[in-house]
């Protein structure tokens, strides 16, 4: 997925791009207040993040899982937003949301207890999600981060212990481990192949 930055390359605060409308159905990421097009993913990327939340659908609650609606606010040199592929909900991040007319996760409200990412192809986007999305997602003490890569064919779960993120690389028949979701039992390969 190649991003692109708005055609108005003006500098946005967060609340200006809360109410920001250009009349399309384009979607944007806020990075350091630039809008940036967050164009359709590629097929197979988008295929894994639905197979995810329909496994996911297994151990959590339907109305705790958000695939690719609600946004979360994050630090950076200006005002950014990012929109993951999914989100697990804490019972507060659901509960902060209640009533609210935007699906977004603000810093004042508590954080969601999973995010997932699934990397798409190229260097700017592989930095964005093991190196950029990691640090904002930990900035926000979101207790676990997955980082869904299938070039490498690997899952990376970040997790949240006294302050900072402990990785675990998880490939081939590894079952996959999450304090999150802790009877998600699937092996890597089965994720990748997309079969339970």
């Amino acid at each position: 997925m190649t991003r692109t930055t708005a055609p108005n390359p003006e500098i946005l605060t967060f609340e200006e791009y809360l109410t920001y409308d250009d009349g399309t159905d384009v979607r944007y990421e806020l990075v350091d207040g630039e809008l940036v097009e967050m164009p359709p993913e590629a097929d197979e990327n988008s295929e894994l993040a639905r197979f995810l939340f329909v496994e996911l659908l297994k151990h959590v609650p339907f109305q705790m899982i958000s695939y690719k609606e609600t946004e979360i606010e994050v630090s950076g040199r200006r005002a950014r937003c990012r929109l993951p592929d999914l989100i697990v909900h804490s019972e507060a991040s659901k509960a902060a949301l209640a009533g609210k007319s935007r699906g977004t996760i603000t810093r004042d409200m508590p954080p969601p207890a999973l995010v997932i990412e699934v990397v798409s192809p190229g260097v700017t986007n592989r930095i964005r999600d093991y190196r950029h999305k990691r640090t904002e997602y930990a900035a926000r003490c979101i207790p676990e981060y997955w980082i869904v890569d299938p070039q490498e064919q690997q899952i990376t779960v970040c997790q949240w212990v006294e302050g900072a993120y402990e990785d675990m690389v998880w490939r081939g028949s590894d079952r996959l481990q999450s304090a999150i979701v802790p009877a998600f039992t699937l092996t890597v390969d089965q994720i990748f192949a997309m079969k339970s």
